[in-house]
């Protein structure tokens, strides 16, 4: 009889089971398999399972075969099994041995799935094809599409767990073009087996494709498996005289915590595997439904913004830069808002985030050099000839053609001297990679473009920049500027990022001016170029023509250098 412990799940079992003691005679069947074979436990108690095996042609070399497949710990046979009314049907015999404390077989788990009803040899043959891996005879997708459907249902039915495993053998394509193609085969083949070798009677092992497999366990996998699993993996492997070690990365996804279907499900746990390979490989990693919720609503969000540039709704506003010595206005930075056609306009901060470090980021630089250099050219003819600082991403400014691309947008406004146009890098932009920085600045420059570092002072290398990168201004982070008044650690920082820029003879500009004592304080210590609200919050284009009127009158604002 079944162990204690596991009888309720064998007898629930939506897979056909039984138990056979170690001589092979039945000792106890599901209600599943009476009802494939149509025979109660009482009938079929005490005898072989070689019983279930069609009497027909090739019978015998389906006997040999079985009794073969006994002397293994554990496999996998497809055979032709009869029922009480003599149908034949091809299905799927899952094997495993059993051992006590002393090593000796105990008992035998078999498991049995029906593939298809009443076939005909040559429908048999071609059944095998269609659901069978012909290089390994594990399940092939097809099947194991099948298999994980009844898996939920049972999941379901039962209140039990079901975890779905995606393995992919490290680094396979290599190996296959040094092995060539016949090694790289039998690689495969023997991966197959030495997985299989760790499975229970009804957890099934299936190549979908490659050097991809998955497992559909009955459980949900500890760490202790998954780590044996891995481990099992990494063990010397003989092929050809030649001992190959081999890792795999693994993706799990558990179900009902992952409530999908099952084509969903794979995704997910090939998606968990892909993970796996990015942490390094050799390791698994679990699907989590939340995190994969919040990816889909990211998603979302990046193609509606996406829409929003194809659907002009962007605009630029635009903030002017002065010098507090002089009183000159030196230019204005270029920021842009969402004119959404639900939410109103939005602020760089409400979406941003979602479009940092994407594709998109590059898109959106584009955008804003684009509408900045068409906006010069109309300020141009009214008379307006200020600089406009344009803020650029870190993916968009180590594209390889970023330059070329820039060099195309000002062939399309040749009356904008390039000059005209100045570009503000992040710190954290250059520390992604310093050469392709350097590279793409010292081009821009050799076409008059201009180069500021923006939020100076939240990077981790300052002195590395101010000595390679070839840039015209410094921006102090407003981050510091605005507590500079009421934060010695703020005050000290600001301090020290404008004794480095004298030192290195660069420009300087302050953000985040609010009141006059930050414009008093940021003076006296050397520092006479700023922006921030004190001195004017983001504006329209259209409002510049006013503000450039009243600001002269702003006298308190100026000569305090």
């Amino acid at each position: 009889m079944p162990l204690p412990q596991a009888e309720q799940a064998f007898f629930d079992a939506s897979e056909a089971m039984l138990i056979t003691d170690a001589a092979q005679r039945i000792l106890a069947v599901n209600p599943a398999l009476e009802a494939l074979v149509g025979l109660d436990e009482a009938t079929l108690r005490g005898r072989s399972p070689d019983c279930f095996v069609a009497p027909q042609q090739g019978a015998s070399q389906c006997l040999a075969d079985w009794q073969l497949l006994l002397q293994e710990e554990q496999g996998r046979l497809e055979m032709l099994l009869h029922d009480a009314r003599g149908a034949a049907r091809p299905a799927l015999f899952s094997f495993r041995r059993v051992r006590d404390a002393a090593g000796a077989v105990s008992h035998h788990v078999v498991t049995l799935t029906a593939l298809d009803r009443a076939l005909s040899e040559p429908r048999r043959r071609a059944s095998r094809e269609a659901y069978f891996d012909a290089l390994t005879g594990l399940p092939n997708l097809r099947l194991v599409t099948q298999l994980l459907q009844d898996a939920i249902a049972h999941a379901q039915g039962a209140g039990e767990t079901l975890a779905v495993c995606c393995l992919d053998i490290d680094h396979f394509k290599r190996l296959n073009d040094q092995l060539g193609e016949l090694a790289g085969d039998r690689l495969l083949a023997s991966f197959a087996r030495r997985v299989s070798h760790l499975l229970a009677g009804d957890e099934v092992l299936a190549r979908i494709g490659g050097d991809e497999f998955v497992l559909l366990l009955h459980r949900q996998p500890d760490e202790a498996f998954l780590e044996r699993l891995l481990t099992a993996i990494r063990q010397p492997l003989l092929l050809d005289g030649q001992s190959l070690r081999l890792t795999a990365s693994i993706g799990v996804t558990l179900y009902p915590d992952d409530e999908q279907e099952g084509d969903v499900l794979l995704r997910h746990a090939t998606q968990a595997m892909y993970r796996a390979k990015q942490r390094g490989r050799n390791t698994y990693h679990r699907f989590d439904p939340g995190h994969d919720r919040q990816l889909q609503v990211r998603q979302a969000q990046r193609e509606r913004f996406a829409r929003a540039i194809d659907n002009d709704e962007l605009c630029l506003y635009y903030q002017p830069q002065v010098d507090m010595g002089s009183g000159r206005v030196t230019g204005l930075e270029a920021l842009v808002r969402w004119q959404h056609p639900e939410r109103g306009l939005l602020a760089p901060g409400e979406f941003l985030p979602v479009v940092e470090g994407t594709p998109l980021a590059a898109s959106l630089g584009e955008w804003v050099i684009q509408r900045a250099l068409s906006q010069l050219s109309a300020w141009q003819e009214a008379g307006i000839e200020l600089p406009v600082s344009v803020n650029i991403s870190p993916v968009h400014l180590l594209q390889a053609d970023f330059v070329v691309r820039l060099e195309q947008l000002l062939a399309h406004y040749p009356q904008v001297a390039p000059q005209r146009l100045k570009l503000e890098v992040l710190e954290s932009a250059a520390m992604h990679d310093i050469q392709a920085a350097l590279e793409a600045i010292h081009r821009c420059k050799a076409l008059g473009i201009a180069t500021a570092i923006d939020d100076f002072g939240t990077g981790f290398s300052s002195l590395t920049y101010l000595r390679q990168l070839p840039v015209d201004l410094i921006k102090i982070d407003q981050s510091f500027v605005r507590d500079m008044l009421v934060d010695a650690n703020d005050m000290a920082i600001v301090e020290s990022v404008i004794y480095m820029a004298k030192r290195f003879g660069r420009p300087m500009l302050a953000e985040g001016v609010e009141t006059l004592e930050h414009a008093r304080a940021l003076a006296g210590l050397g520092c006479l170029q700023a922006q921030g609200y004190g001195i004017a919050r983001p504006m329209p284009p259209e409002q510049l023509p006013t503000w450039l009127a009243t600001w002269p009158g702003r006298g308190e604002w100026q000569r305090l250098g």
